[in-house]
């Protein structure tokens, strides 16, 4: 059965930083492009970046502003998300997302938990 697993989140002050993971099992996850969405409390999904196979390109939301960084490891089959200088309204459930070859459904974490308090 192939997976994504996310790891990583908690709660933090504002200012802080937190490591997101997001480990594939099932399969090799080495060609497919990558990436994370959040839903805030009572919000609907929002893109927050996603990186291409290679790991050469890498997308943001907007609201990111340089605070946050994509990268991932194909050896290890694993995405992440390096978060700094987090704010209250980064608070949410972050997803992690593989896009594999065409005609496969997207894959999608479990999801996990930031929480910031001011």
């Amino acid at each position: 059965q192939v997976q994504l697993v996310e790891s990583g989140g908690g709660l933090v002050q504002a200012g802080e930083s937190l490591r997101l993971s997001c480990t594939a099992s099932g399969r090799s996850i080495s060609a497919d492009l990558m990436g994370w969405y959040r839903q805030p409390p009572g919000q609907e999904l929002e893109f927050v970046a996603s990186i291409t196979a290679s790991g050469h390109s890498t997308y943001y939301g907007d609201f990111v502003e340089g605070r946050f960084t994509v990268s991932r490891d194909n050896d290890k089959n694993t995405l992440y998300l390096q978060m700094n200088s987090l704010k209250p309204e980064d608070m949410a459930v972050y997803y992690c997302y593989a896009d594999g070859p065409a005609g496969v459904p997207r894959l999608w974490g479990q999801g996990t938990q930031v929480t910031v308090s001011p």
